[in-house]
């Protein structure tokens, strides 16, 4: 029993300085909810998620619209909380999100240009917060499309376990 308690003790705090060994540099001059770079120690295990689609969230309209999955801020937010429960499977947060890619499509209801801003809307609630301060490194591009005509955003996270 002794040595049970020794080891969950080790293990506590074993997370919380291997958390620490992690540094995130961020940009510098910018206010961009994003690090320039993310440093790991040699050790560090990292996970990495397949690119994750938005769910459907309107069943009565044709399934490869937009109708039937939101605009991007909608799609945003159903992601990235599909990823938090993923994580979660994994023993995971998104506070150990190192790095992220976004594809975003051009929106038609704004002339086929990517809605960067409804993107950053959803991301800011995940992202920068006081519950979750740590910031990935982070690419955004707009692409051609998706699989889905419907699929405004697909995102791709690597995760590290502490």
């Amino acid at each position: 029993m002794a040595l049970l308690v020794t080891l969950g003790a080790i293990g506590f705090t074993a997370r919380p300085s291997f958390a620490q060994s992690i540094v995130r540099y961020p940009i510098p001059n910018s206010t961009l909810p994003i690090s320039q770079a993310v440093e790991l120690p040699a050790n560090a295990t990292l996970i990495y998620l397949s690119g994750q689609i938005p769910p459907v969230i309107d069943a009565t309209a044709a399934p490869t619209s937009i109708a039937a999955f939101g605009d991007t801020q909608t799609q945003t937010v159903n992601i990235l909380n599909h990823i938090q429960t993923i994580l979660a499977g994994l023993d995971l947060t998104l506070g150990d999100v190192v790095k992220m890619q976004v594809f975003l499509v051009g929106d038609p209801a704004m002339n086929g240009v990517m809605d960067f801003s409804g993107f950053m809307a959803g991301y800011t609630q995940f992202f920068g917060t006081a519950e979750q301060p740590n910031l990935p490194s982070r690419s955004a591009m707009q692409v051609a499309g998706l699989v889905n005509p419907g699929w405004l955003v697909e995102i791709e996270v690597v995760a590290v376990r502490p």
